[in-house]
This record gives C-alpha cells, sequence and structure tokens, in this order.
C-alpha cells in the first residue's frame, strides 16, 4: 500500500477515534477533564505517524468534536487544539525522528503540550476574555483533576504502541516474504 495513503486513513481513524472515545466516556458519566480520552489518539498518531499526520490529527480532532458535539466548548477548543497539536508533533519528532524510547517521547510531549496549554490559556484569559488567569486553578486542574488520565495514558499507551508497531513489523515482513504452499 502506498505510504501516503496508509498514513491518511489512520490520520482518518484516529481523528474518528479522538471524537468518538470522549463521547462514549461521557455517556458513561466519565469526565473528560479527569480523564481526557481525547489526547489518547493523538499521542498514539505521534507514534505511528509521521509528525505532519500525527499534527493533522492533534489540530482536527478537538476541532472537530467541538463542532459536531460542543466538547470541548469555545473558547477552550483552542487552546485544546493548541496542545493537542503539540502532543502530536512532539511525541512523532522525539520517536521517529530522535529515536527516543515510547516513555520519554511521550512524557516529553505531555509536559510540552501542557506547557503550551498554559500560555495558549494564559492568552486566552488575559487578552482575548480580559480575565485574570489564574495559575494555581489552572495547574490544579490540568495535574491533580486530570490524575487518572495521566495515569491511564502512561499506563496504557506505551503498550500498545509496542504491540501496533510489532504487529506492523510482521505484517511487513510476511509481505515481503509471503509464503508459498507446496501441495
Amino acid at each position: 500500500m502506498n505510504p501516503k495513503v496508509k498514513f491518511l486513513t489512520l490520520t482518518a481513524l484516529l481523528i474518528a477515534v479522538g471524537v468518538l472515545l470522549p463521547m462514549v466516556f461521557h455517556m458513561l458519566s466519565f469526565g473528560g477533564p479527569m480523564f481526557l480520552p481525547m489526547h489518547i489518539p493523538v499521542l498514539v498518531a505521534g507514534f505511528l505517524l509521521p509528525w505532519q499526520f500525527a499534527a493533522l490529527v492533534g489540530i482536527t480532532t478537538p476541532l472537530l468534536s467541538s463542532f459536531l458535539t460542543g466538547m470541548p466548548p469555545v473558547p477552550t477548543v483552542f487552546t485544546m487544539t493548541a496542545e493537542l497539536f503539540t502532543y502530536g508533533i512532539t511525541t512523532s519528532l522525539l520517536y521517529r525522528n530522535f529515536k527516543k524510547n515510547t516513555y520519554v517521547s511521550m512524557i516529553s510531549a505531555m509536559l510540552i503540550g501542557r506547557l503550551v496549554s498554559i500560555l495558549a490559556n494564559w492568552i486566552l484569559f488575559n487578552f482575548v476574555l480580559g480575565l485574570p488567569f489564574k495559575l494555581t486553578a489552572f495547574l490544579y486542574s490540568m495535574f491533580v483533576i486530570g490524575l487518572p488520565g495521566i495515569v491511564i495514558q502512561i499506563l496504557t499507551i506505551p503498550p500498545l504502541v509496542t504491540l501496533l508497531v510489532h504487529r506492523q513489523a510482521n505484517v511487513h515482513e510476511r509481505s515481503r516474504n509471503p509464503v508459498t504452499l507446496k501441495g
């Protein structure tokens, strides 16, 4: 299969998961800010896709979800788009280009993405909404309320990525060396 077609297909699939997974969490009364379900497919995209496609997943997922479901709401969608864009690009560059392991790539992306989110929210509150930005309340929301989601991401994404990359390598190897049956 043409790599570009494969990347575009996987990009579309991860965007769809990024829209549907938060809907499932909300239907089951699990809060999005606590479990961070939209972050999962974006981080996975960073491992499986080149940075341009991972960035596309990070940008498109929150915007499409907001348009279709109202989650995340305006204006939060704009700061979340900046954060998820950063997750996709950073994870992909660290893992695929700089060959860092899954944990280093993901945790670095999560920290850098949160710094971008802090900056984006500071700009939003101070310059767009004209409201004071309360850093301690924001940090509490980001790291304490979001702790279950952070733990879920750290425990599930690296093994999932290892499984997917291993499976992809096996499929690729089988396609290059087909087994012929003798009858």
